[in-house]
């Protein structure tokens, strides 16, 4: 329980248990209520921690994949590439970045005005959501996003992306069946929470113009159903 992958497996546990508290029971409220709605501050509270917690994961994953790309390609050297230093210093790291990145939204957020519709078509307070409500200029925070978040989104899939091709390019090498196994018991789980979490995630945020239906159930996917399926997924190794 002491090896790197559980170490980092408690911080994704933690991140998880957070994303999902963000929106879950305020959901879970308004669905019994009958009420939906949330106070200005709530919503800004809201909107920080969930792009706090969803940027960790973000960072979690991709250091999860090149931990997988070490124990795979490197084995022999596994213990002492990812050391205990370096995996605190990964993890710092990525709190760090999530934060500070959470932090900047928020603050350019806050600046903006909201008029008469404040009605969001959204489950929860979504930075994308309320940005449509604002009657203020909003040029500079969609240039903060689309600079800034999206750096931070496509480098972490980078690392997952390299690091899984590396390892296929690996295993390809050596094509027999235990190597087959043994990599798939190595990263098996890993890849497909990593699809699971990308997957729903770019549908909404890339490939989508407008909230509708299939758009919320794809945020439920990557807010509820990948955080509570984890445990069950890295549990089945």
């Amino acid at each position: 329980l002491h090896s790197p992958m559980y170490f980092l497996l408690s911080h994704l546990a933690f991140s998880d248990i957070s994303l999902s508290s963000v929106t879950v029971p305020k959901m879970l409220t308004n669905m019994q209520t009958r009420q939906q709605s949330i106070p200005y501050v709530g919503c800004i509270a809201q909107v920080y921690c969930f792009l706090l917690f969803g940027g960790l994961d973000n960072f979690l994953l991709a250091v999860m994949a090149y931990d997988r790309y070490v124990a795979v390609c490197h084995p022999l050297h596994y213990t002492t590439i990812m050391r205990e230093g370096l995996c605190v210093l990964l993890v710092a790291g990525s709190w760090m970045l999530s934060c500070g990145s959470a932090l900047l939204h928020t603050l350019l957020l806050v600046r903006l005005s909201f008029c008469a519709d404040n009605t969001i078509s959204h489950f929860f307070c979504d930075l994308a959501a309320l940005l449509k409500l604002s009657c203020s200029d909003t040029s500079l925070n969609e240039l903060v996003i689309f600079t800034e978040a999206g750096m931070l989104f496509f480098l972490p899939l980078g690392v997952v992306l390299g690091s899984y091709v590396r390892i296929g390019t690996i295993i390809l090498r050596v094509p027999s069946m235990k190597g087959l196994y043994k990599a798939f018991s190595t990263c098996g789980s890993h890849l497909f929470v990593v699809s699971l979490y990308y997957g729903t995630l770019s549908s909404v945020y890339f490939f989508s113009s407008s909230w509708d239906a299939k758009d919320i159930t794809a945020s439920v996917m990557y807010t509820v159903i990948t955080p509570m399926l984890n445990p069950l997924i890295y549990s089945l190794r």
